[in-house]
């Protein structure tokens, strides 16, 4: 039976449904056949929505953001947080727990906010060039010794600990040792996690969790090499 509410009739405080009507609304604009009115009256609808989804939403909260899965994207995707945390003004804290055998390309970028972010690339490279597992383990601990440093200090308000999910997945790290770091953080502070492989404990701790799926990678499919500008 079609929906024969007018249009423009007020969303009720409290509706469960409003997400689902918002995105009814979305899929019905696009239809073809709609008259300029039609569409003007759909469009007011929506607009009532999304002002009543906002009404009911909390103005802020230090989340906790995980990048996971297998595709590509993961570091670049917190690093556009990164950019924006920057552009606003707060102090940001990156640590990075497997790269640091190289020097990052984005550690030569963000040096023109010195003054607002503090940059540790404090791995040693992957497990096939350390070869030597004790000293990883140490390596990670003392990367997460520092991050912990930058966590409790509520001044920081955006901190990326990249590819900290590998080193939970190594072994390097222990699930509830980040789990424990992670709840000691300010109230407004915004941690985020990348990494193939994040536990599930982490998963159901955080706030906004994001896989990225493989579809098609240059190095398989063509066997193309990691690219500056690209991967590093």
């Amino acid at each position: 039976m079609p929906d024969v509410r007018p249009e423009t009739q007020p969303p009720s405080a409290g509706d469960t449904s409003l997400d689902s009507e918002a995105n009814r609304l979305d899929t019905e604009a696009t239809a073809s056949g709609l008259t300029a009115e039609q569409y003007r009256k759909k469009m007011a609808r929506r607009k009532a929505v999304q002002e009543q989804r906002l009404a009911d939403r909390i103005d802020k909260k230090g989340l906790i953001i995980i990048n996971t899965g297998n595709g590509k994207g993961k570091t670049t995707a917190a690093l556009g947080m990164v950019m924006r945390s920057l552009g606003h003004g707060y102090q940001v804290a990156i640590i990075q727990f497997i790269k640091g055998a190289w020097e990052p390309a984005e550690k030569a970028v963000f040096a023109h906010w010195q003054d607002q972010l503090a940059f540790h690339a404090m791995g040693e490279g992957f497990t096939w060039e350390t070869q030597d597992r004790d000293r990883d383990i140490a390596t990670a601990q003392t990367a997460w010794e520092t991050a912990l440093t930058y966590i409790r200090n509520p001044d920081y308000r955006t901190i990326l600990l990249d590819e900290v999910n590998i080193a939970l997945k190594l072994g390097y790290l222990q699930t509830e040792q980040v789990l424990a770091g992670i709840a000691e953080k300010a109230p407004d502070t915004h941690i985020i996690l990348t990494g193939r492989g994040a536990p599930g404990p982490l998963i159901d701790a955080a706030d906004l969790v994001t896989e990225m799926t493989l579809v098609k990678h240059p190095f398989k499919s063509q066997g193309v090499k990691a690219q500056p500008g690209i991967e590093f």
